[in-house]
């Protein structure tokens, strides 16, 4: 795309959520001027970015995905580095693998779910094969299990600390104006509506997840439920999953001992509070990990609904004025920052 001469070149970006925030501080670097719209405050409560776990486990996820998402999220891992120094939150990134076991009932499921990952792509060769004693050498604290899975280049992002800093970092901008408690009612080529308002841009971005459901074919919400836990007693240093008769749980840990505790996804589009059986049955599983969790305190419980198309895969949408992203479905933190790079490619 050839920029037309005029300046400054001006971005609007309906939906100030992960994505939103990403967009806007790629094209920050760029030298463009962004407006930000969204119907959520700045502190982006009720965005489906601050309830996820931020895991970027590209080779886990094959499972129940397409290799493009490997090769995606294995971008993303490469590109988180330099968009979290810009904001100067170097730490809220880490690499340190990520483990997969399962309770002795479960180790069919186990071994099917890495059988499957090897069948897909010839990287799952460097997943690594785990007995008691090695898991126990990853995490000393991890007793309960004889055998295992490690991911040695997976990681995960403090999703917390990258919104808020975000935040922060696009409210103070100079070439920022941000539009919060703000309904976009249309976004169409170069122009972003309002209920009130038509604003005109150069290039309009419609990230607005599940809030597009009405202009996009097939999209919904898939329910994700979280919670935060504050367990002195445990001392983990990488994500955990563990595997599940229904679902995939996860741990993931915070600074301060601080665990985000979850399940993979829900077919569900209700954003109502956590229900009895799934309270139980996250916390049991946390728990039975490691039985020092049976004095964490609770911190929160977390539910969003992350937006997915049919085929669970991103969908990008190029026109001359225009960008469409949505679909991230449950890889929000894996693949927005290579979807976005490859969305803003349009200006080169």
């Amino acid at each position: 795309m050839t920029i037309i001469s005029h300046k400054p070149f001006h971005i609007g970006i309906a939906g100030a959520g992960l994505l939103g925030r990403l967009i806007a501080l790629n094209c920050l670097q760029r030298g463009f001027h962004v407006t930000l719209f969204d119907q959520d405050a700045k502190d982006g409560e009720e965005a489906a970015g601050l309830t996820a776990a931020g895991m970027l486990a590209p080779f886990a996820e094959l499972e129940t995905a397409e290799s493009s998402i490997l090769i995606s999220g294995k971008r993303s891992i490469q590109l988180w580095p330099s968009l979290l120094k810009l904001l100067s939150i170097e730490e809220a990134f880490k690499q340190k693998g990520s483990l997969v076991t399962a309770h002795h009932a479960d180790q069919a499921d186990l071994t099917h779910f890495v059988t499957q990952l090897r069948s897909k792509v010839d990287l799952a060769g460097q997943i690594k094969t785990l007995n008691r004693s090695d898991i126990e050498q990853l995490e000393p604290e991890l007793t309960a299990f004889s055998s295992g899975y490690f991911f040695p280049n997976e990681g995960h992002i403090n999703g917390h600390v990258f919104m808020e800093t975000c935040r922060q970092f696009l409210a103070n901008h100079p070439n920022v104006t941000w539009h919060a408690l703000t309904t976009v009612s249309e976004v169409a080529e170069g122009t972003i509506k309002t209920v009130n308002q038509k604003y005109p841009f150069d290039h309009v971005f419609d990230s607005r997840g599940a809030g597009a459901k009405d202009g996009i074919k097939g999209l919904r919400g898939v329910r994700g439920e979280v919670f935060w836990l504050d367990a002195p007693a445990v001392n983990l240093s990488r994500p955990i999953r563990l595997m599940h008769p229904r679902y995939r749980i996860y741990i993931v840990p915070r600074p301060n001992h601080r665990y985000v505790i979850g399940a993979s996804e829900i077919e569900s589009e209700d954003r109502s509070g956590m229900s009895v059986r799934s309270s139980l049955e996250l916390l049991s599983a946390a728990y039975s990990v490691h039985p020092g969790f049976g004095e964490a305190r609770i911190v929160k419980m977390l539910t969003n609904c992350r937006p997915a198309l049919e085929n669970n895969l991103p969908k990008v949408e190029q026109s001359t004025r225009k960008t469409v992203i949505n679909g991230l479905y449950r890889h929000g933190y894996l693949l927005a920052p290579a979807i976005v790079e490859e969305a803003l490619t349009i200006f080169d």
